[in-house]
């Protein structure tokens, strides 16, 4: 039985791990392309990231209530539900995404108040202006993504972030640098580019929703008015996941931005090290959302046993893609670095903060996954509190504590941030895992969950 769910999680999780790295590997593009114009460049991409990706990810987080609800309903042979859900869902989309655009276009005094290093503030404002015209066509795609994901059927997602990310690294080197007549615009082309791929990707799916066999979804067959009681069932349920991902990147989004009253070789060799970490995080993350259909699917033919096999089989191949990938990153630290800058200052900070990203493998890997599996349970509001005790509660003041060196601490600068960062992380896995085990095994809370 082991074998047979471990089958299933990897046919689901490899499309989902390809496309989230695809997904990675543009942000991975825009630090690489802009890192190698200046460090100033490449500071003002990472800030301007560190503002736009947790509002971001609270919204997706809640449309994400389309992946626990539609894979329930799958469960039960109720699929052509489906298309109204996530209706539904673009309708939150739809008002989160327009305030998301209100705030990229006025970021500048935010920085401003934060006193992030100057030189990155115009930089970062540029960026954001032009990635906001990229907001709503990115939460269309994800929520399109969602529903064949629910659907256990993950193939377009890979497909179309592939494409997406052989469509991004040509945009960025034309508007970064110039070319074909267009002025370079610096790291506000990656701003550009990226808007022009998530219109690109939320087409494309669009075309596979409405002529595959997920028209039997029904998403396009009608046209839904504003339903406040679907919409609100969704908001109570994808909110929590919304705010987990905002507590959980906010915090790494914090982090970056006192790391920039370092300076920008600071803010660039943390960003170095915060894109590799974030590239291993696309595996077990994947696994995480395979892991959640897993779940939820079992869920709604009320398989009990089967829910609990599906997450336990999901967290036992998360840690040991974390222990390979720790032992792989250790052998490769000195080597990383060279890759995203030609700095010497930056370089050589890079590759001491690769033995962090080191010990962050497991248990980073293990909360994401175990976060995952409990939304297949609809369970997502003691996650959500979890994630606000481990990231807030201990480990941004913990950062705060050892990078600045507050009441008497000696100040670790960039290497004391890290240190409160992965111990946040080994809380949330610590609470997550023990969430799980306890929760997998009462059929009568998994009921209520359901709303059965």
């Amino acid at each position: 039985m082991v074998r047979q769910e471990l089958s299933q999680l990897v046919r689901l999780a490899l499309p989902i791990i390809l496309a989230q790295l695809s997904q990675m590997g543009m942000g991975v593009a825009d630090t690489v392309m802009a890192g190698r114009l200046s460090a100033a460049d490449l500071a003002g991409v990472a800030l301007g990231g560190n503002l736009f990706w947790p509002a971001m990810l609270f919204i997706t987080g809640v449309i994400m209530s389309i992946t626990p609800s539609v894979s329930q309903l799958h469960g039960r042979g109720q699929g052509e539900q489906a298309g109204e859900v996530v209706r539904q869902a673009l309708w939150m989309a739809l008002v989160g995404g327009g305030a998301l655009i209100v705030l990229l276009r006025n970021a500048e005094p935010i920085l401003r108040g934060i006193e992030v290093d100057p030189l990155a503030i115009p930089i970062a404002g540029a960026y954001l202006k032009a990635l906001s015209w990229g907001v709503l066509p990115m939460l269309g795609f994800f929520a399109m993504r969602y529903l064949c994901d629910s659907m256990s059927w993950t193939l377009p997602a890979m497909v179309v972030a592939l494409s997406g990310l052989a469509l991004k690294v040509p945009l960025n080197a034309l508007f970064i640098y110039g070319g074909l007549g267009m002025p370079g615009l610096g790291g506000a082309g990656c701003g550009y580019a990226s808007a022009i791929v998530m219109t690109s990707q939320m087409l494309a799916m669009a075309g596979i929703v409405a002529f595959s066999r997920m028209r039997s979804a029904g998403l396009f067959a009608r046209f839904s008015w504003p339903d406040f009681r679907e919409i609100g069932c969704l908001f109570r349920l994808g909110a929590p996941i919304g705010a987990s991902h905002f507590l959980e990147i906010s915090m790494f989004s914090a982090v970056t931005l006192l790391i920039g009253r370092l300076g920008v070789d600071a803010v660039a060799a943390h960003q170095i090290a915060g894109n590799v970490a974030g590239l291993t995080f696309m595996v077990p993350l994947a696994l995480g959302m395979a892991a959640s259909v897993r779940v939820g699917f079992n869920v709604g033919r009320e398989d009990w046993s089967s829910a609990r096999r599906s997450g336990n089989v999901a967290l036992g191949v998360s840690i040991a893609f974390g222990m390979a990938a720790a032992v792989a990153i250790y052998l490769c630290r000195d080597l990383v670095p060279g890759f995203y800058t030609k700095d010497p200052a930056v370089f050589a900070l890079g590759a001491n903060l690769m033995l962090f990203v080191v010990a962050i493998q497991i248990v980073d890997g293990a909360q994401g996954t175990a976060m995952g599996a409990l939304r297949g349970y609809k369970d997502t509001r003691m996650p959500m509190l979890f994630a606000g005790l481990a990231y807030w509660g201990v480990g941004l003041p913990l950062a705060a504590l050892l990078g600045f060196g507050l009441i008497g601490v000696p100040a670790l600068g960039v290497y004391g941030f890290w240190t409160g960062t992965i111990m946040s992380l080994a809380v949330a896995a610590v609470a997550l895992i023990t969430r799980f085990q306890w929760l997998s095994q009462r059929p009568h809370r998994i009921r209520q969950l359901a709303g059965r």
